[in-house]
C-alpha cells in the first residue's frame, strides 16, 4: 500500500514539472479580460469588458517581489452591450481610439502582502497619460496542465480617477471614479519530451 501511495504521489509531481527560478508566460487572450465600472448620473452602475488583453508575465515563485507583468489592451474591443455607448466612448470625447488604440499597464513592484495576494504598483498609460497605480492581486494559482500546455491564472483590481488620464468627458453623468478588474490566464508550452534513449 505504501508503496502504491508513493507511485502516486510521484506521478502527481511529474504531471506538472516544478516551477524553480524565473519563468516567462504570455497572457491568452480568448480567456483574460480587463471589465470596467462607473457609476451613471449617480444613481446606477455601468459594466463593460475590453475583450482583447495580450502580454507577458515573468513570474518567479520562489520570491513574488522579483515578478514583473506587462500588459495591453486593445481599446477597440470595448463592449458596453450598447453599440452607440461603445462608438462615443471610442470617439476623441473620451478614449480616442484613432489616436490611441491601446492602454499599457507595466509593473514597477510587486508587494506580497500574504499568500496568494500582493500588492502591484505600476504605470498605467491611458489616452497617452501615464499614472502610477496599485492593484490589488490574487494568484497566481498553481499551475495545471490543460489545453496543450501549462496554465496559471490571477485577478487584479484597482479604482482610478479617469480625470487624471484626461478622460473627461460628460461630468455629471458619467462618474470619476472607475473600478477595474483585470482577470488573467496564462500559458507556457510544456517542456519537449527528452528523447528516447537508444536500446
Amino acid at each position: 500500500m505504501k508503496k502504491w501511495l508513493l507511485t502516486v504521489g510521484l506521478a502527481a509531481v511529474l504531471a506538472v514539472p516544478a516551477l524553480a527560478g524565473t519563468s516567462t508566460w504570455q497572457l491568452d487572450p480568448n480567456h483574460s479580460t480587463a471589465q470596467f465600472t462607473v457609476r451613471h448620473l449617480g444613481i446606477s452602475n455601468v459594466q463593460g469588458d475590453f475583450t482583447k488583453v495580450t502580454g507577458t508575465v515573468e513570474l518567479d515563485d520562489q520570491d513574488i517581489t522579483k515578478s514583473s507583468v506587462n500588459i495591453t489592451i486593445d481599446v477597440n474591443t470595448i463592449d458596453t452591450r450598447v453599440k452607440m455607448r461603445d462608438d462615443d466612448l471610442k470617439s476623441e470625447h473620451f478614449f480616442n481610439v484613432a489616436q490611441f488604440p491601446t492602454m499599457t499597464f507595466q509593473s514597477t513592484k510587486i508587494t506580497k502582502t500574504a499568500d496568494g495576494s500582493a500588492k502591484m504598483t505600476g504605470k498605467l498609460t491611458i489616452r497617452g497619460v501615464t499614472k502610477e497605480v496599485t492593484l490589488d492581486v490574487t494568484g497566481p494559482t498553481a499551475a495545471i496542465k490543460a489545453m496543450g500546455g501549462l496554465r496559471r491564472g490571477a485577478a487584479a483590481t484597482a479604482k482610478i480617477n479617469r480625470q487624471d488620464f484626461g478622460v473627461s468627458a460628460d461630468p455629471g453623468m458619467v462618474g470619476d471614479d472607475i473600478n477595474l478588474q483585470i482577470d488573467l490566464e496564462m500559458v507556457q508550452p510544456l517542456p519537449a519530451a527528452a528523447p528516447a534513449a537508444k536500446p
